[in-house]
């Protein structure tokens, strides 16, 4: 049997071998000598404060015996929640996984500690600690698996949170799996459940998913905004105040959300009655300044989205108008001009409209468009970078069907190596459609290029069995 080496061992070693006093080593670590003497011989327990104290004392590095503490004082003994906890805040300092991944697994085969690692887990999420609150959440929601709990809807709501990245593979899966604890979640919190799935789905272009999770939400936020006003209770205004925005605008992003599903399938004319349901919001009883602000938002929506589905539709007619505004909606920031001027370029290879003189006039905008939204909104962190690669294929295919060889091949360059960052196979694969096209028109430094970064995505699918899936 190994015999585990012990943090006091390892202390009484060192104070041997540099011929310190217990007094002495006090002195350094910050310690009386009585706890320096209680921890080597074994009399007292030992805090992770003392640990750390000792460690920097011996000159080694932060959180150098922290897989002997776990040894020592975590594996094989009864759970001490009050030595757990703040090990596990330390750990999540010094960003020790390996170690909370120890802890989690040694302990939570015992609902009893449920609890109390969920609360450590939502603190740890609120200081930014995702990855650590990430193996909290994940070891609460599979001691609780069998449990029909909200607990473990939360759980499953926060790891669905904070998996969601850049690869779309892993989103669909973290998707999947947390669409079905939505129903187990308090009723309020669902609807921004529902909010954020479908943001998900949407920039995955997986229209009947949205179509369903923005029908399920408009439903459930009815009720609870007829409940609020019907009842004007206390009890119902505290609850919706942990709402990421006011109730109301769930009915009406539910209508853009329908909007946008119409827009996929090419329906603009039913896409513009669901613009007009979120334009008139005339029954909204709220007017507080978040009220009037999301109510200003939708109006200018609305106006927007009425441009893009006339010019979808064939009515070129807008198009100077719709370029005037956006030109005069000075206040958006690029993420929002990135969205209208993708549907001008979209009409414009549409339609075969010369949009020279528009692209010429957005330039310097453009040109920002590669840069990685940062954004702890969901919509904003998934829809923008799919805008992203959706942007630069249109515009390739605009170049180069204009016999713009050069700035085409640079433009299907930048979406492919977005469409590969985001993982999306479809956007990768119709890149290389219109490569294979076009590229006799290619000089041989472009081709080049182009076949190197194709063999190097290939390879690092083989290595990574899958990262675009050959079916």
């Amino acid at each position: 049997m190994k015999h585990t080496p012990t943090i006091r061992a390892e202390l009484d070693r060192y104070l041997q071998q540099e011929g310190l006093s217990m007094t002495e080593f006090g002195h350094i670590a910050g310690m009386n000598r009585g706890a320096v003497s209680a921890i080597v011989s074994g009399n007292k327990s030992m805090s992770i404060n003392q640990l750390d104290l000792i460690t920097e004392a011996m000159g080694l590095p932060e959180g150098h015996f922290y897989d002997l503490f776990i040894e020592n004082f975590i594996i094989d003994h009864p759970p001490n929640m009050r030595r757990i906890e703040p090990f596990l805040y330390r750990c999540a300092e010094l960003d020790r996984l390996d170690a909370i991944r120890r802890v989690v697994g040694a302990i939570m085969d015992n609902l009893l500690y449920s609890p109390k690692l969920f609360e450590i887990a939502e603190e740890l999420l609120e200081q930014g600690r995702n990855e650590a609150a990430l193996l909290l959440y994940e070891g609460v929601a599979e001691t609780e698996r069998y449990q029909h709990s909200e607990r473990l809807a939360v759980c499953q709501y926060r790891i669905f949170k904070i998996q969601i990245g850049d690869d779309q593979n892993q989103n669909v899966r973290a998707a999947s799996v947390f669409e079905a604890f939505v129903e187990r979640l308090d009723e309020i919190e669902q609807l921004d459940a529902l909010k954020d799935l479908a943001n998900v789905y949407r920039s995955l272009r997986k229209w009947d998913k949205v179509d369903e999770m923005a029908k399920k939400m408009r439903a459930k936020a009815e009720i609870q905004y007829s409940m609020k006003h019907e009842h004007n209770s206390r009890e119902h205004t505290d609850s919706t105040d942990k709402l990421s925005r006011p109730l109301f605008v769930y009915i009406s992003y539910a209508d853009l959300l329908c909007a946008s599903v119409c827009e996929a399938r090419g329906d603009y004319q039913q896409a513009l009655q669901y613009t007009y349901a979120y334009a008139d919001l005339d029954w909204v009883l709220e007017t507080d300044q978040d009220a009037l602000y999301w109510l200003n938002l939708y109006k200018d929506w609305a106006e927007c989205n009425t441009y893009i589905y006339r010019l979808l539709s064939g009515d070129t007619s807008v198009l100077t108008d719709y370029v005037e505004y956006i030109a005069a909606t000075t206040a958006d920031n690029e993420n929002e001009k990135l969205s209208k001027l993708l549907n001008i370029i979209i009409a414009a290879n549409q339609f075969s409209i010369d949009v020279d003189d528009i692209l010429k006039r957005f330039e310097t905008i453009i040109a920002t468009f590669s840069q990685q939204p940062s954004s702890d909104d969901m919509y904003t962190r998934q829809v923008i970078p799919d805008y992203i690669a959706w942007f630069g294929y249109e515009m390739a295919y605009y170049y180069l069907n204009r016999e713009r060889y050069s700035d085409g091949f640079k433009q299907l360059l930048l979406a492919m190596v977005q469409s590969h960052n985001i993982n999306n196979e479809t956007y990768f694969i119709n890149c290389m459609g219109l490569f294979v096209r076009f590229q006799d028109h290619a000089v041989p430094e472009t081709k080049a290029k182009y076949f190197n970064f194709i063999e190097r995505v290939w390879e690092n699918n083989v290595q990574k069995n899958g990262a675009f899936n050959r079916g």
